[in-house]
C-alpha cells in the first residue's frame, strides 16, 4: 500500500472531486443500505489509495448537520472518506440520522489531516502563544478525555484564547480549567468542498 508521505501534497483538482463524489456516493448508499459504500481503493489514484486520516463534516443551510473522522491515519484515503461520510450523516450523536428529503441541500467539507505532532507547552498561555490561527487544528488530552477542533473552527473562534476555552468544553471540562496534565498536539488538513 503507498505510504502516507505524499499526502502533505494539494491534491489534484481530479482527486478532489473523486473525494468528493465518494463522500455523497457512501451518503446515499447509506439512505439505502444502512451501510458506507465498500471502497476498491485499488481503482483510484495512486495519491487516494494512500493510508491517510480525514474528517468529513456536513451542513444544512449553513449549519453543522455532523461532523465524524479519524485523527490517525489507518486505512486508505477513498476507504477513509467513505467510512467518515456515512458516519458524520447516520452516527454523529449530536444528530438524528440524515433523512432523503436533506441530501440534495446537504453541504460536504471534507479535511485531509496530517500526522498530529507533540506540541510541548508549558502553560495555558504557552499554547495560545504557539498555536497558528487558521492553520493548526489541535487536540487536547486530559487524563482519558480527548477533543479536537479542526483548523475550520479558527472561522467562527477567531482568537487562540476562545478556541481553547471551547475546545475545553467540548471535552467535558470548564472553560476556564488548567492543569499540568494537559497534552497538546497539532495537525494541519486540507480541505475540500464544493466552493473550492
Amino acid at each position: 500500500m503507498p505510504s502516507t508521505e505524499s499526502l502533505q501534497q494539494p491534491l489534484a483538482a481530479a482527486d478532489r472531486s473523486t473525494l468528493l463524489k465518494l463522500a455523497a456516493d457512501s451518503i446515499r448508499v447509506g439512505l439505502e443500505s444502512r451501510s458506507p459504500l465498500r471502497v476498491q481503493a485499488s481503482v483510484y489514484s495512486d495519491a487516494l489509495q494512500r493510508t491517510g486520516a480525514c474528517f468529513v463534516t456536513l451542513k444544512l443551510n449553513g449549519n453543522l448537520r455532523g461532523c465524524i473522522g479519524h485523527l490517525e491515519a489507518h486505512q486508505p484515503l477513498v476507504a477513509d472518506v467513505a467510512e467518515n461520510a456515512f458516519s458524520a450523516a447516520f452516527r454523529d450523536p449530536r444528530f438524528a440520522p440524515l433523512r432523503p428529503q436533506e441530501l440534495e441541500s446537504l453541504e460536504i467539507e471534507i479535511s485531509i489531516l496530517s500526522s498530529p505532532q507533540p506540541l510541548p507547552i508549558e502553560s495555558e498561555q504557552d499554547l495560545a502563544r504557539k498555536l497558528r490561527p487558521g492553520i493548526d487544528g489541535l487536540i487536547l488530552q486530559i487524563g482519558g478525555r480527548r477533543a479536537t477542533f479542526l483548523p475550520s473552527v479558527w472561522e467562527s473562534l477567531p482568537t487562540a484564547r476562545d478556541f481553547i476555552a471551547q475546545l475545553k468544553r467540548k471535552a467535558g471540562f470548564a472553560s476556564d480549567f488548567w492543569s499540568d496534565q494537559v497534552r497538546a498536539w497539532t495537525y494541519q488538513s486540507q480541505s475540500i468542498s464544493a466552493a473550492d
